[in-house]
């Protein structure tokens, strides 16, 4: 294969400019790897939307946390970390799980620990931002939105300790507020890409969801949710509500959809469909790449959704945008 592809979903990545890190790795000669390690650290550096590296989405405590996961379509070899803690180059990390471990995904305080002897530097991932958002969602919204049920007190309209209601009546009250998922909220940064020789690698980044209960761990670093990646097909990522998509693998039933002999735009939306028929309010999208350079992606819940595309055919990058209705 004389020719490289990269599809990557994120607004803010989602731009010419934005691509041009990750694809000079490409178009240099570089590894599908490489290309999925420097353009989810770039994401990383730039916080992109405030969803991806740190200073973002912090918890309920007021800690950000990050997800990660780099595949191997060659080997099918996974790297991943969830809830990594107090290191920001999430996706490195990821990397070195990958070809560093007979494992495939550590996670919390374990996962640092991990970090910091494959010499990374420990740091807060909490900025001033991250901390003035965290103190009016607790002060003076009274921690709403947030993820809890059937709990007490009311988590409609307190702030925790929370302690289960398993021998209190359960009150099931709707939520006074509901939990957005958009670009500044869920979004993630995920790619594609296929290299010269033909390997396919896939990869995402994120801080996950704002407010989430801390140790929460969404789809982005979970192989078939976040992302998938097979030399013998082509490779998927997904983003979005990610407690939802999780549920769903929706990358690689992408992928395998693909291997039946669907396009790529077929292929995400029978992923994107497969979670609308149970969770019709849900948001996210999918995006995917044969290993011969066909691309595509669906979405739902949101008004349209753009991604990049960069091949050795174009002179510059091209963001596709497509309507979600």
């Amino acid at each position: 294969m004389n020719i490289s592809y990269l599809v990557t979903s994120n607004l803010q990545m989602a731009t010419p400019h934005g691509v041009l890190f990750p694809w000079d790795v490409l178009s240099k000669g570089g590894s599908s790897l490489d290309a999925i390690e420097k353009g989810a650290t770039v994401c990383e550096v730039q916080q992109c939307d405030g969803t991806v590296g740190f200073g973002g989405s912090p918890d309920e405590d007021g800690e950000t946390t990050l997800d990660a996961l780099i595949m191997d379509g060659r080997t099918m070899n996974v790297g991943a970390v969830g809830a990594l803690r107090r290191v920001k180059s999430a996706i490195s990390v990821a990397r070195h799980v990958l070809e560093n471990t007979k494992h495939s995904f550590l996670v919390g305080e374990l996962a640092t620990q991990f970090a910091l002897q494959m010499g990374f530097k420990e740091e807060s991932l909490v900025t001033p931002d991250s901390k003035k958002l965290w103190m009016r969602w607790h002060n003076e919204d009274h921690c709403q939105p947030n993820f809890w049920m059937n709990v007490q007190p009311n988590p409609n309209e307190y702030c925790g300790p929370y302690r289960n209601l398993d021998t209190l009546v359960k009150h099931r009250k709707p939520q006074k507020k509901t939990m957005i998922v958009d670009r500044f909220n869920h979004d993630t940064i995920g790619m594609v890409a296929i290299d010269k020789n033909g390997d396919v690698a896939a990869g995402t980044s994120t801080n996950g969801a704002k407010f989430k209960i801390p140790g929460r761990i969404g789809d982005s670093p979970i192989p078939g949710c976040g992302a998938y990646a097979d030399n013998t097909v082509g490779g998927a990522a997904a983003t979005g509500d990610g407690d939802v998509m999780l549920r769903f693998l929706p990358s690689f039933l992408a992928v395998e959809e693909m291997r039946r002999g669907a396009s790529p735009n077929r292929a995400a939306r029978t992923a994107i469909e497969r979670i609308a028929s149970h969770y019709s309010d849900f948001s996210g999208a999918v995006i995917a790449l044969t290993n011969d350079g066909e691309y595509g992606a669906a979405c739902h819940g949101i008004k349209s959704f753009p991604y990049v595309v960069q091949d050795n055919n174009r002179e510059m990058s091209e963001v596709i945008t497509i309507n979600c209705s």
